[in-house]
């Protein structure tokens, strides 16, 4: 068998190569944009909240959602409340779940302005999950402007001052992004939910798009480029090439016609002194199944960049040749500045679902470690699939989850349980990563069970990097999928196969739970939920813990006296939280379940943890389901870590927390 390498593919643009910088991570006391800074560092240089006064750490104030207000006089109720503030002097902007936006005092939490723009009014959401996770901000020095792209597919450019739409903007209205794709659409399986990035004077939009679609075409998530002063577009970069264009071969018999998502629907990344974005690319249609779009399938489960300016390809690189797991880049790449062997690089990291971080050279694409291209299983139970002989395994730094499913990862706490995982999981299909998926009974099977999950390893919380230390902090689960095929209704469907489930509805369904074992533990060993600490100046793993105490208690262990398993993440609030780095801590979220019985959440607490071990310092609790990843500013010489809440069942509320104030 011949071996590829890489697919690996660059422009070096001549007088690029600036000299070093200054690191990365939020400006001073501010965080201007969803992950402090344009690099996704998620890191902020601030400390007076630290280990030896985490234990002073309150509730200062509690923000009530304007959402609450009109929970039963809009046609679509909110899902959980996600977004990330951002800071700017003092003043937070976020967005909702039915993207209002609004300006809030971060010294005691009252709303300074708020902006609805009715995005409600324009019909069905993605998934039908109303939800949306943050804005951008941009200023020339005089302008101050808070974009958003909403849920109703909107481009909003807003007056930080005052709220008022920008009148040179789109003439003082919003520009309709369901117009210049260039094919015609399904409108409801297209949409916008995390904020856009502003670079020089280029707004960048990318878009969620429906899964689990029943037809092979959908609507395809090209990326595009805004005039942040008129609203004007400036350019559309296709993530499936189209005729004549680079990558087109890789779609096979003209699939690139019809084929649809290949959308960036995670959170964006930028460098602003290389003029360049970084894209985390996801799955094309369909997730499961590619027998109508042989090839590798470019931009498909690749790490893009591109010119902000021009929306040209600079280097690509792909993680995943014709996926059929939904291995999505699900985060934000995170720039972070290291030393290898003596030589210092400026690096762009990526977190994936398989478990893996891939390095790069940000400016080059050129690999920090060697990434081999290895021979995988390619046997298939499916008609019509043809995979790739092969798929790419970085050397360095080691998984940070567990890949692949053998008998040595059942459960084994007591030989009871071992027998019965193990005849549990003979119903399935196991083995190693990338191991293909299958018919539903095909020989007796139900399924292939899938490690990581579609979930991951890491999802859209993704990870944070300290830029001092050269550290990466990513929170994985360890939860596998059960994933099979059927043969649909043709009378329904132009797909040789769908995913089991997904003719049922139109999408909207959770297909993709956790898969349990003897008697409701999880099949497979712990951790189920981790924080893994990453030395990229070395490449090695520095610490891992796992993140909450799991089913310890569970009848048939609690007498074995187990130390923490790690949580497994309810249905309801899978990939909740994140991390955030700050200059003496690592802050997350952990929400209190009842781990053997009801798993719906019984609040949260914002948990402290030592950088350099992972060990716990300290936890507040709140009586409120938290899901957003938190963030950290100062003002008037108090620094506040805020966290959104909340939602469905709850009201959605943005909470911020602070060392109690002296009387």
């Amino acid at each position: 068998m011949t071996i590829r390498k890489p697919i690996l593919l660059f422009t070096v643009i001549l007088g690029m190569a600036a000299a070093a910088s200054a690191q990365y991570g939020a400006p001073g006391e501010n965080w201007p944009h969803y992950a402090g800074d344009h690099g996704s560092t998620k890191y902020s240089s601030l400390d007076q909240i630290n280990a030896g006064n985490f234990s002073e750490v309150e509730v200062a104030w509690r923000w009530n959602s304007p959402d609450n207000a009109l929970q039963e006089s809009t046609p679509f109720k909110p899902f959980h409340f996600r977004a990330t503030p951002i800071v700017v002097d003092g003043v937070a902007y976020v967005s909702t779940g039915l993207s209002q936006v609004a300006a809030v005092d971060i010294t005691c939490g009252e709303t300074m302005w708020a902006y609805d723009p009715k995005s409600y009014d324009r019909g069905m959401v993605t998934h039908g999950i109303v939800q949306h996770r943050g804005v951008e901000y941009w200023t020339d020095g005089e302008k101050e402007r808070i974009i958003i792209a909403t849920g109703g597919r909107q481009l909003i450019s807003l007056d930080a001052k005052t709220g008022e739409p920008d009148p040179d903007f789109a003439d003082g209205k919003s520009v309709d992004l369901l117009k210049d794709l260039g094919r015609r659409i399904q409108g409801r399986n297209i949409g916008h939910n995390k904020p856009t990035v502003v670079l020089g004077n280029t707004i960048v939009v990318a878009s969620i798009i429906m899964d689990f679609p029943t037809i092979k075409s959908n609507p395809p998530g090209f990326i595009r480029g805004y005039d942040v002063h008129t609203g004007k577009q400036k350019w559309i970069f296709h993530t499936i090439p189209q005729a004549g264009e680079f990558g087109v071969e890789t779609w096979e018999n003209d699939s690139w016609k019809y084929t649809g998502n290949t959308n960036a629907w995670s959170l964006m990344t930028a460098d602003p002194e290389l003029g360049y974005l970084y894209l985390p690319m996801g799955a094309p249609t369909s997730d499961y199944y590619g027998g109508h779009r042989h090839g590798d399938n470019l931009f498909s489960q690749s790490l893009l960049c591109l010119d902000a300016a021009t929306g040209k390809r600079v280097w690509h690189f792909q993680a995943v040749h014709h996926g059929i797991w939904d291995y999505d880049f699900p985060s934000a790449p995170n720039l972070i500045d290291i030393t290898v062997d003596g030589k210092e690089i400026k690096a762009v990291a990526a977190v994936t679902k398989q478990g893996f971080t891939y390095v790069f050279d940000r400016a080059t694409g050129e690999p920090v470690w060697p990434i081999e291209e290895r021979a995988v299983n390619t046997g298939t139970a499916v008609t019509g699939e043809k995979l790739s002989p092969t798929q790419p395994f970085p050397t360095k730094p080691p998984a940070f989850e567990r890949q692949g499913i053998s008998e040595d990862d059942l459960i084994d706490f007591t030989p009871e349980l071992r027998k019965e995982a193990l005849a549990i999981i003979d119903s399935y299909v196991v083995g190693p990563l990338f191991t293909p998926n299958i018919e539903s009974g095909h020989d007796g099977k139900e399924a292939l069970l899938q490690l990581p999950g579609t979930i991951g390893g890491a999802n859209w919380p993704g990870a944070a990097v300290d830029p001092e230390a050269g550290m990466l902090y990513v929170q994985s689960q360890t939860q596998p999928s059960a994933i099979s095929l059927i043969k649909p209704d043709p009378n329904r469907s132009n797909l040789n196969y769908v995913l089991n489930g997904a003719m049922k509805g139109d999408g909207t369904e959770d297909l993709s739970a956790p898969v349990f074992g003897p008697q409701g533990l999880p099949i497979i060993k712990p951790p189920y939920r981790r924080i893994t600490a990453i030395d990229l100046n070395k490449g090695d793993i520095a610490w891992q813990i796992p993140l909450g105490d799991g089913p310890r208690d569970h009848p048939a262990v609690k007498h074995l006296d187990l130390g923490p398993l790690g949580s497994r993440f309810p249905k309801e609030i899978l990939a909740e939280g994140g991390i955030l780095a700050t200059k003496t801590l690592l802050f997350t979220i952990l929400a209190d379940v009842d781990e053997l019985g009801d798993r719906s959440a019984n609040g949260s607490w914002l948990v402290a943890l030592d950088k350099q071990t992972g060990d716990e310092v300290g936890r507040v609790k709140v009586d409120r389901h938290l899901h957003s990843s938190p963030m950290t500013a100062m003002f008037d010489g108090r620094q506040y870590i805020m966290v959104a809440g909340g939602g469905r069942a709850e009201p959605a509320e943005l909470i911020a927390f602070a060392l109690q104030e002296s009387e």
